[in-house]
C-alpha cells in the first residue's frame, strides 16, 4: 500500500509540476511513474506488490473494525487525541 501511495503522490506531483491537464498525457505519466516505482522496488530487492500475502480482512472490514474500536474507546473515556 505504501508503494501505491508513493506512486500516487509522485504522479500527482509530476502532473502539477509539468502542468499536464489532458487525460491522455496524464495516463501516460501515470504508467511511467508506476513503472519507475516497480523498477525501484525490484532494484532494492523489495517484495513486488503481486507477491505480497493476501490479507485476511478487506480494507472495508479493517476500517469498520477500527471505527468500532475507536467508538468503544471514546465510550470508555480512553480515546487518545492522536488516534
Amino acid at each position: 500500500m505504501i508503494a501505491n501511495l508513493f506512486r500516487i503522490s509522485q504522479t500527482e506531483e509530476k502532473l502539477r509540476k509539468d502542468k499536464i491537464e489532458d487525460a491522455k498525457t496524464a495516463t501516460a505519466v501515470h504508467h511511467t511513474v508506476g513503472k519507475e516505482v516497480r523498477k525501484a522496488i525490484e532494484e532494492i530487492g523489495g517484495t513486488m506488490p503481486e507477491d505480497l500475502p493476501t490479507p485476511k480482512k478487506s480494507v472495508e472490514q479493517v476500517e469498520k473494525d477500527q471505527m468500532e474500536r475507536l467508538k468503544q474507546k471514546d465510550k470508555d473515556g480512553k480515546l487518545m487525541l492522536d488516534e
